[in-house]
C-alpha cells in the first residue's frame, strides 16, 4: 500500500494539471484498487460477464471525469472508488435482470455485526434500493454500509474516509446492517 500522504500529494498535483503526477497516481493506487475489485469479484458468484480488470478499469474511468481536484485525500479517493464499483455492479445486475438470462448469482457476505449470504441479482438490486432509501433518512449510515460492503474497507479506513470516529462508524455500521437486513425480502 502506498503512503497515504504520497497519494494525497499526487491527487493535489494532478488537480493542478501535472500530467506526470496523474500517471504516478494511477501507478500508486492501482494495487489497492485491484484488491478492492478482486474482493468484489469474489462476491459476484456465477457471473463472469465482468472480470476484475474490467471492474477496476470501469471504476477508474467512471471516476476520471470528476478530475483529481475533486478528491480531498486518499481516503476520499478510495471511498469514491467503492461507490463507483457498486454502481458498476448494480448496472451489470440490472442489465442481467433485463436480459432475463437467469442463473446469474451474486453473493455478498457481510462481516462484523451481520453475516448473511445473498445469491441473486434481484437481492443485490433490492440492497441497492434499500441503500437509496436509507440514504434519504441517514446518509452517513448509508455511506458506511457502502464503504464496508462494496469497498471492503475496515472500520478505521471507513472512519478516515468519512472523517468521523471509529466509534461512530461502528454505531452506523450496526444501524445500517440491521436496518437493511430487517427490510430484505428473505
Amino acid at each position: 500500500m502506498a503512503d497515504p500522504r504520497d497519494i494525497t500529494r499526487l491527487l493535489r498535483a494532478a488537480a493542478d494539471g501535472d500530467s506526470e503526477s496523474h500517471e504516478q497516481l494511477y501507478e500508486s493506487v492501482y494495487a489497492e484498487l485491484f484488491e478492492i475489485a478482486k474482493r468484489q469479484r469474489r462476491n459476484w458468484k456465477g457471473n463472469e460477464t465482468i472480470n476484475t480488470m474490467a471492474l477496476l478499469n470501469e471504476a477508474y474511468v467512471k471516476m476520471s471525469p470528476r478530475g483529481s481536484g475533486d478528491f480531498n485525500d486518499r481516503a476520499h479517493f478510495f471511498a469514491t472508488a467503492a461507490t463507483a464499483m457498486r454502481q458498476i455492479l448494480i448496472n451489470y445486475a440490472e442489465h442481467s435482470r433485463r436480459k432475463k438470462r437467469g442463473g446469474d448469482a451474486i453473493r455478498i457476505t457481510w462481516t462484523d455485526a451481520l453475516s448473511i449470504e445473498r445469491d441473486t441479482v434481484d437481492e443485490l438490486l433490492q440492497i441497492d434500493a434499500l441503500l437509496h432509501e436509507l440514504r434519504a433518512g441517514n446518509e452517513r449510515a448509508s455511506r458506511v454500509f457502502e464503504c464496508r460492503v462494496f469497498g471492503g474497507m475496515t472500520i478505521d479506513e471507513t472512519a478516515t474516509a468519512l472523517d468521523v470516529s471509529a466509534a461512530t462508524i461502528k454505531r452506523d455500521w450496526q444501524y445500517a446492517s440491521s436496518w437493511i437486513y430487517a427490510r430484505l425480502d428473505t
